[in-house]
């Protein structure tokens, strides 16, 4: 377990801005008058949640995995690294990558709220924020892992992150064997938001859809 000073600042209770507090107020208030379709709306959520948002770190994951240079600089500062990109945090947010391997496989939570990498993941997903993932994932990391369908070999160490206010993290996730010569492009469709945050693997080449 990271030894992370988890003091969050009395207005970290919600990830949402003011502004952001506004629209969500707006939308609410449009919806119960019948102007916007909720259903609409959870799919936009989704697209953002699941597509656009982490599609941002799967470009960085590709790129770490075809450049050396570039991957040592991701795991050396990754604020800095993820910025050369063209993907900026909030000011005081410090970004940490964290590699799997073999031998270790990371995890990230947030025991405290719902701390989360939004530059590079997008949005959070919902069970990312539970009281029950948060708990589990540092009582029993293995446990969660099996739940979403993650089997580890005993020998690897599995190792849980817990962000903060100040410091994100995001996983780099293990190449998928089979991938040589694939461009950043066609590495990239390979990484998931689950990966990144450690609930997951790369997919394996078989996997992408045809």
């Amino acid at each position: 377990m990271a030894d992370h000073d988890h003091d969050h600042h009395d207005d970290h209770g919600s990830e949402l801005s003011e502004t952001q507090l506004r629209v969500r107020a707006l939308e609410t208030i449009l919806t119960e008058k019948g102007y916007v379709d909720p259903a609409a709306l959870d799919a936009i959520v989704e697209t953002y949640e699941t597509k656009i948002g982490p599609r941002n770190g799967a470009v960085v994951v590709a790129k770490a995995w075809t450049d050396p240079v570039f991957r040592q600089a991701l795991l050396s500062d990754a604020s800095k690294a993820v910025a050369a990109l063209g993907h900026v945090s909030k000011v005081g947010d410090h970004l940490v990558a964290v590699e799997n391997t073999p031998e270790r496989h990371n995890m990230i939570v947030c025991t405290l709220c719902s701390c989360y990498p939004w530059e590079v993941l997008g949005l959070p997903p919902v069970w990312y924020k539970s009281a029950p993932y948060r708990s589990r994932a540092v009582k029993d990391p293995r446990g969660v892992l099996a739940d979403f369908g993650v089997a580890l070999p005993k020998e690897t160490e599995v190792r849980v992150w817990d962000s903060t206010a100040e410091t994100r993290f995001i996983v780099l996730p293990m190449r998928p064997a089979g991938t040589e010569g694939w461009s950043e492009e066609r590495l990239a469709d390979l990484v998931t938001r689950d990966s990144m945050i450690g609930t997951g693997l790369a997919r394996k080449p078989g996997e992408l859809a045809q």
